[in-house]
């Protein structure tokens, strides 16, 4: 991932925006008519345009004003997505036994955040790179863990460090429950606004784009 932010997108924008997941799959239909699908890509990549979040003429001001600091395209920020932003379900406060991190091996210090989706075919394990800070809770083997006494994390990068005498021993279960954002950047590096447009109802393009950490 290039220059960052660890600055978090204008929050109430972000709520109303429009968007979700996207992969690549190619399709190739054979002259039998079956159909050959495979991927070069192992993770999703989410985009989205927060146009439909901007409701007043201060709030298209304040996306201005970010998007100038971000220099457009050039440094990428955190971006809360009302659908997915927690390590549990919808509704439910995140939990120390929320998601699977590994398995301890008494040598073992770091574990990365991770978030599984699916579990019956083929799960998909998503990194998370850029977690809340303060919303992390950390167990092994079931027993909740104290932050900056037993654990450190790393909210820019998504690591657990375990602290010297706090190491899983070998077989132990690491789970985490956390809040997170995504990483992102614009996708332009022009904003076209027209005021007048604007006021007639119409929705500015402001395309937003995953980033991989």
């Amino acid at each position: 991932m290039g220059a960052f932010h660890e600055v978090l997108f204008p929050l109430d924008v972000a709520l109303g925006a429009s968007g979700g997941p996207e992969r690549v799959t190619q399709v190739v239909t054979t002259a039998t008519g079956r159909e050959e699908r495979n991927t070069h890509l192992a993770d999703s990549r989410r985009r989205w345009d927060a146009g439909y979040g901007v409701k007043t003429l201060a709030a298209l001001a304040e996306i201005v004003a970010f998007f100038e600091e971000r220099r457009g395209r050039l440094y990428g920020f955190r971006w809360r997505d009302r659908l997915d932003c927690s390590s549990a379900p919808p509704g439910a406060l995140p939990d120390a036994l929320d998601q699977p991190l590994g398995t301890g091996d008494g040598a073992r210090v770091q574990f990365a955040l991770t978030k599984t989706y699916g579990g019956l075919h083929a799960p998909y394990v998503r990194a998370i790179a850029k977690p809340v800070a303060g919303t992390v809770r950390v167990a092994v083997d079931g027993v909740e863990q104290l932050e900056n006494t037993s654990f450190f994390l790393d909210p820019a990068t998504g690591l657990v460090s375990f602290a010297a005498g706090h190491v899983p021993v070998a077989g132990t279960s690491v789970t985490a429950g956390f809040l997170f954002d995504v990483p992102v950047r614009f996708d332009t590096d022009f904003l076209e606004v027209n005021l007048s447009a604007f006021a007639a109802g119409e929705i500015p393009r402001i395309p937003i784009l995953e980033v991989r950490p």
